[in-house]
């Protein structure tokens, strides 16, 4: 669940842990979609019958459209400033990917708040360091660590 809290709250929010999104499924036409955005039509994501005699078994996610559906699933659960303008995304320090995401497969991001500081008056950045779960299995999929720069009113 999202919350608004005070600024003062928000400033010393670093080093909670937010619940976790809901599960969202990587099907087929999703990365198809992706692919066609990205023009990366490599077999291992789009051609399911020869990704079968890969070492994947099956057609995978992209890495980037995994890192790209964080926008969605971090933002079910995030703790937000009074007077929030907007939020941007700000870049990330580091990606990696540590299993494949395989067509049918549900994921979820975890959060957790590892800085919050004042960039400038009225901004606000956040680092957090985010996992993409897959369900049913121990290892991540993808652990970054991410930056957003909140812009609040002023006054």
């Amino acid at each position: 669940m999202t919350v608004t809290v005070s600024l003062k709250e928000f400033a010393s929010s670093a080093g909670r842990e937010l619940d976790p999104s809901d599960w969202l499924l990587i099907d087929q036409e999703r990365v198809n979609c992706f692919a066609e955005a990205t023009n990366d039509h490599q077999y291992i994501h789009v051609d399911p019958e020869r990704a079968a005699q890969s070492p994947f078994g099956g057609t995978i996610a992209h890495g980037f459209l995994t890192l790209s559906l964080l926008s969605h699933l971090n933002s079910q659960n995030l703790i937000l400033p009074e007077g929030l303008v907007m939020g941007i995304n700000y870049g990330s320090n580091k990606i990696r990917y540590l299993q494949p995401v395989r067509v049918g497969d549900r994921i979820r991001s975890r959060q957790k708040l590892l800085e919050v500081s004042q960039k400038l008056p009225g901004q606000w950045m956040v680092k957090s360091t985010v996992s993409v779960e897959i369900e049913n299995k121990t290892k991540p999929a993808m652990v970054a660590e991410i930056l957003s720069l909140y812009i609040v009113n002023k006054t």
